[in-house]
């Protein structure tokens, strides 16, 4: 089985191993690994008819369904790289992101306002009749050092970053997944995530790569309609965020789980508590695993079910093919129990951002990536976060991490949840704010006593404010710029 080269070829191995085992089962059919490989290399037989090749970028903005996934692989198989693109972009956004990156085709859905600057293509009948009409029987790029994911690390606003990521690293992630995660051909993958979210993209090509099944859930979804889906599709393998994994347990038994088909269920994305994660072991799923990382280095570590007290707190140790260090300012490494910047390194890390050499030097220096985390490590080798290193607050020059407050405030039992932001402050440089969501109405002076309790006096917060919830993104972080807008300096 070849672990080099164009992953696409993994498919075409798969054909003739296992060709009428279901890859792909989604819009009430399924794809066989024959039909798939035959699928992929027409549609990579079209693309290259229509001028697209090596060093080529393709941008994929579509729904979640197999097709997509289909297509992606066709990107794949044709030499390109694939531009994932969030299909609920207004076109504005669409159209600037493929023109700053350079974008040679953009594959929309049908119906999609066609941009006049870009080379764009509605993934219609038309297309689908003149990729069945393409030859598949061609020689295709087979060299793992082309580009095959550029992928977007700071969303859609301000400059673009995108680190690209090669054929050869991606094999490298998939390894991962096969040696840390223990991703086997047998499995049942549910897609439930956006195909456009990184981790979500990773999890579905590396369950094909794999010889895996993906069955597509379809969004939007509703909890109990994923629970039915787990149950009568015999999943055995998924990957929620854990807001959703919060909501879950809102709607779990008391004893028992609600989940217990599958065998490893992840979550990535954002932080996940330790009382909540405790929550989802005890009554939603117990082979819940943690798993940090970032779009350009890919995975890092994994906490795994079996890990409490406080191991539970960390983020766990390093996964295979990832070598990790918390260095201070001089970018030396520092003892265990020191906190400093998270970096790290490995097959599977990009090592740079594609087209802005400025970003670059910021994030990626000596073959080393900084996701710009701030950790500690334990004398076990367990990774411990304790913030951003852009939320830091430096408090009359001191040097506050957010996590800590909001662990402490989460510790009260009638806090639900808390997020931790810098207030611009005259005479301190940055005092503290808190925002806390209370299941409860909670006087302030009750919570500020509280931190006052387990706390050192210059880490309590200024005030805390009450709200009615956290703002989030989709994936579940919290957008503290969005509370530090509501803050006046003091």
């Amino acid at each position: 089985m070849k672990t080099s080269g164009n992953i696409a070829d993994r498919l075409d191995d798969f054909a003739r191993t296992r060709p009428n085992h279901p890859a792909i089962v989604g819009g009430g059919r399924t794809i066989t690994y024959n039909d798939l490989a035959d699928l992929v290399r027409r549609i990579g037989g079209h693309l290259i008819d229509r001028g697209i090749g090596p060093g080529d970028i393709v941008g994929v903005c579509l729904r979640d369904t197999a097709a997509h996934l289909a297509l992606l692989y066709g990107v794949a198989r044709a030499g390109a790289a694939i531009l994932p693109m969030d299909v609920r972009w207004t076109a504005e956004e669409r159209d600037r992101i493929a023109g700053f990156f350079g974008a040679k085709l953009v594959l929309t859905e049908p119906g999609e306002r066609v941009a006049p600057a870009l080379n764009q293509a509605q993934v219609a009948d038309d297309w689908w009749a003149a990729v069945g009409a393409a030859d598949p029987d061609r020689d295709f790029p087979s060299d793992d050092a082309h580009g095959l994911v550029l992928s977007l690390s700071s969303g859609t606003t301000g400059t673009p970053k995108g680190p690209m990521h090669s054929h050869k690293q991606m094999h490298a992630r998939f390894a991962t997944q096969t040696i840390t995660l223990g991703f086997v051909e047998s499995d049942r993958f549910l897609s439930a995530l956006p195909i456009y979210f990184g981790a979500g993209r990773s999890f579905v090509m590396g369950m094909l790569y794999h010889g895996a099944t993906v069955v597509m859930m379809g969004l939007p979804y509703e909890p109990p309609d994923l629970v039915v889906m787990i149950a009568r599709e015999n999943i055995s393998v998924t990957l929620l965020v854990p807001t959703l994994l919060r909501r879950l347990v809102t709607i779990a038994p008391e004893r028992g789980h609600l989940l217990p088909g599958p065998r490893l269920v992840f979550t990535t994305g954002a932080i996940l508590h330790p009382d909540e994660r405790e929550a989802v072991l005890r009554h939603v799923t117990p082979n819940l695993h943690n798993y940090y990382g970032s779009t350009e280095g890919g995975g890092l570590s994994v906490l795994l079910p079996t890990d409490s007290g406080d191991a539970a707190r960390s983020v766990g140790r390093a996964v295979n093919n990832a070598e990790a260090q918390v260095v201070g300012e001089d970018h030396m490494p520092l003892p265990a129990g020191e906190v400093g910047r998270v970096r790290y390194r490995g097959a599977a890390c990009a090592t740079s951002f594609y087209n802005d050499p400025d970003a670059t030097k910021e994030s990626f220096r000596d073959g080393w990536f900084y996701p710009g985390d701030l950790g500690k490590f334990d004398g076990e080798g367990r990774l411990y976060l304790v913030g951003r290193a852009k939320d830091m607050i430096i408090r009359g020059g001191v040097n506050i991490y957010p996590a800590e407050i909001e662990q402490v405030l989460l510790q009260h039992p009638l806090v639900g949840d808390a997020a931790v932001v810098a207030w611009p402050s005259r005479d301190m440089g940055e005092e503290i704010a808190a925002f806390v969501v209370a299941s409860e109405p909670a006087p302030e002076a009750v919570l500020l006593q509280h931190c006052r309790a387990h706390l050192a006096r210059y880490k309590v917060p200024r005030a805390i404010f009450l709200v009615g919830a956290l703002p989030r993104n989709g994936f579940g972080k919290v957008l503290k710029n969005e509370l530090a807008g509501r803050l006046e300096p003091v």
